[in-house]
């Protein structure tokens, strides 16, 4: 592309020159802690647990085992969400931080 002669580049007029782009910025700042809640860190911890059980499972051939270490994970979320709920989470809703 650098190799090409100018008279070979697309014109102003062909990218839109002149037409401005909205910018929409969130309506408030966002929460300066990265995400060390006691919320996130708990999810997390109860995840991996049972990440590492199911993957137990899975190398010795026990399906029951697997399906235990899935049922961690699934606990694990659940158990996140409700304290998140409780206020242990992110400050703010998800709206108003931009997701939905």
């Amino acid at each position: 592309m650098a190799d090409q002669p100018l008279d070979d580049q697309p014109s102003d007029r062909m990218l839109g020159a002149g037409r401005t782009e909205a910018v929409h910025l969130p309506p408030a700042a966002a929460p300066r802690n990265h995400g060390r809640t006691v919320a996130a860190w708990t999810t997390t911890l109860i995840v991996v647990v049972g990440a590492v059980v199911a993957g137990l499972g899975v190398a010795l051939a026990e399906p029951w085992l697997a399906w235990v270490g899935g049922g961690v994970v699934l606990a694990g979320l659940i158990v996140g969400k409700v304290l998140q709920v409780m206020g242990l989470g992110q400050p703010g809703s998800a709206r108003a931080r931009g997701g939905d």
